[in-house]
C-alpha cells in the first residue's frame, strides 16, 4: 500500500507540474487564435471588393472577346470581298492588255496599209506620167 500511496503522490505532483506548464501554453494559443480570427476577418474584408472587381473585369473581358469574335467574322467577309475585287481587277487588266495589243497590232497594220497604198499610188501616178 505504501508503493501505491507514493505512486499516487508522484502522479499528482506530475499532474500539477504539467498543469502549471500547460497554462501559459494554452494562454498563448488563445492569443494566437484571436489574432488569426482578426487576420482572417481583415483579409476577408479586403478581399471581397477585390473579388467583386475581378468578377466584373472577367465579365467585361468575356463581352469584349465575344464582340471581337463577331468583328473577326465581319473582317473575314471584308477580306474575301477585297480578294474577289483583286481577282476582278486582274481579269480587267488582262482584257485591257489583250485589247491594247490588238489595237496596237491593227494600228501597225493600218499604218502599213497606208504606206503601201501611198507607195502604190505614187508608183501608179509615176507610170501614168511617163
Amino acid at each position: 500500500m505504501l508503493i501505491i500511496g507514493i505512486a499516487t503522490v508522484v502522479v499528482a505532483i506530475v499532474l500539477v507540474v504539467l498543469t502549471c506548464f500547460s497554462i501559459p501554453v494554452l494562454l498563448e494559443l488563445r492569443k494566437a487564435l484571436a489574432e488569426i480570427r482578426q487576420f482572417t476577418a481583415c483579409t476577408e474584408e479586403r478581399l471581397t471588393p477585390v473579388m467583386n472587381d475581378l468578377h466584373e473585369t472577367l465579365c467585361e473581358l468575356k463581352t469584349l472577346t465575344r464582340e471581337a469574335s463577331e468583328r473577326v467574322e465581319e473582317v473575314k467577309g471584308l477580306t474575301e470581298a477585297v480578294g474577289e475585287t483583286g481577282r476582278h481587277v486582274r481579269s480587267i487588266n488582262s482584257v485591257l492588255g489583250t485589247v491594247t495589243g490588238v489595237i496596237a497590232g491593227s494600228s501597225a497594220w493600218l499604218a502599213g496599209a497606208r504606206v503601201a497604198g501611198r507607195f502604190l499610188m505614187d508608183r501608179m501616178s509615176k507610170k501614168r506620167g511617163k
